[in-house]
Formats: C-alpha cells, sequence, structure tokens
C-alpha cells in the first residue's frame, strides 16, 4: 500500500530525511515515532504531496506520489496536526465540498455526513460557520472529511491533538476497525502510549534516519529493554541533538 524506497529531502547542507526505506502493506497500523525535528513532518510531507524529495521514491498504492500524484491523492486521506477548514463554510457544507472533490453523489454525499455525525457528534455545531469551531471541534470536521470516500490509506499527524477522552476513543477504535477492514494507516505521533496500544509496526526516526523498525516486542529487544515503549525510544534516541524538521 506504501512503498518508500530510499527517500530523501535536503536544505541546503542540512539532509531532513536520509534514505527512508519502508514498506506498508495492506490492513497495518503503522506508528512513527521521533522527537521534534527527527523528520516526521517531512516524510509526511513527501508521502502526501505536499514537499517533492531530493531524491529516492514514495508510491500509494503503486501510484507514484510525485509523477503520478492524482491517482496517489486519491487513494489517501491526510489529517494534519493543525486543522485547516474554510471558516465562512459550516461545517456541513465543507464535508459536502470534500466528498464533491473526491467525485460522491449528492446521495452518497448526505449519507455519509449523516453518519460521521452521529460518529463524531457534529450534530450541536456542523451547520454553524467554521470560524466558531473550538481547536476540537475543527480537529472533529477534519477527521470526518478525511473519511468521506472510503480512503485506502490514511496518513495522519497527531490526530489525538485536542480531542476529548471519548472523540479520542472514537478515532482510536475507527483507525483500528479501518485497518482490519484492510486500510494502511500511518500514524505519527508523540504519544507513545497510543502506539504501544494500537500499532502493529512501529518505526523510529532521528535525525532523518530509520533507527529503529518492528513490532513493540521486537523494539524492546532491539533497545534492550523490557519495560515500555517510552524506555526503549529513550536509549535508542539518547545522547542526539535533534535535527530539523
Amino acid at each position: 500500500m506504501i512503498q518508500i524506497e530510499g527517500l530523501t529531502k535536503k536544505y541546503g547542507n542540512g539532509v531532513a530525511v536520509d534514505s527512508l526505506t519502508l514498506h506498508i502493506s495492506q490492513g497495518e497500523f503503522f506508528a512513527f515515532l521521533g522527537a521534534n525535528g527527527a523528520g516526521k513532518t517531512t516524510t509526511i510531507k513527501m508521502l502526501t504531496g505536499l514537499l517533492k524529495p531530493t531524491a529516492g521514491t514514495a508510491k500509494i498504492c503503486g501510484h507514484d506520489i510525485v509523477e503520478d500524484y492524482v491517482r496517489a491523492k486519491a487513494k489517501i486521506s491526510y489529517v494534519p496536526d493543525q486543522p485547516f477548514l474554510y471558516d465562512k463554510l459550516s461545517g456541513r457544507e465543507f464535508l459536502h465540498f470534500v466528498g464533491e472533490m473526491y467525485g460522491m453523489t449528492q446521495d452518497e454525499r448526505e449519507t455519509k455526513i449523516d453518519e460521521l455525525i452521529r460518529l463524531f457528534e457534529l450534530r450541536a455545531y456542523v451547520d454553524n460557520l467554521c470560524e466558531t469551531y473550538s481547536h476540537g471541534m475543527r480537529q472533529r470536521v477534519v477527521l470526518s472529511a478525511a473519511l468521506m470516500h472510503g480512503p485506502e490509506v490514511i496518513i495522519t499527524d497527531e490526530p489525538l491533538v485536542a480531542l476529548d477522552p471519548k472523540s479520542a476513543r472514537i478515532l482510536k477504535d475507527l483507525l483500528k476497525r479501518m485497518a482490519k477492514n484492510g486500510a494502511a494507516v500511518f500514524m505519527s505521533t508523540h504519544t507513545l502510549a497510543v502506539a504501544e496500544e494500537m500499532a502493529d509496526r512501529i518505526g523510529i526516526i532521528h535525525k532523518g534516519k530509520l533507527i529503529a523498525l518492528g513490532t513493540f516486542e521486537e523494539i524492546k529487544e532491539i533497545s534492550r529493554t523490557s519495560h515500555r515503549l517510552e524506555d526503549a525510544f529513550l536509549t535508542l534516541t539518547a545522547d542526539e541533538e535533534p535535527a530539523h524538521d
């Protein structure tokens, strides 16, 4: 589903992502971990076509994100860490707009929007202008928009930020269910407990390089720790200064 080969991004003399190679399969929940500045966001921006790599390739469901951007993008839902909405639209209008971009019919959009309103409990504010929303409200609508077209690949950057505990649980259950139903989920997070709880495999990036890859148990073995993912992460990234993301 996601095939990354030698993906590299340089800024002047600096290397933000250094020869990253990574394959994520259908139905896999993958957690991507790293300190601030490690290269997580740069990687995600290359995966979603927002940044062009200096070298290497990234393919989504067989479509190169640079050479075949439209087909690759059609397979992706991307949830950034800072939710963006059009302030002069209501949440419902924004969801219709997203559905139209993906070629959904009016009936398909209305059915899906009703489902998402119930799922994320949007009814109290979905018809208000987005400019009136709190950060948590905006995040719920952005997450709803990401699920409108039934994506095959879901790429998320800190998706649980600003969500209340109930919404966070709804989202975690939903992402796990989507992976179980065959979607590939790529989640970047600082919340190590969430990665430990949810991920089939974990990758740790540090100073632009992938330094560990495997299941939680394999990561513990690599780090020679026997407790929490936090212990393994801190051990593997110890005594290093972060790079620039």
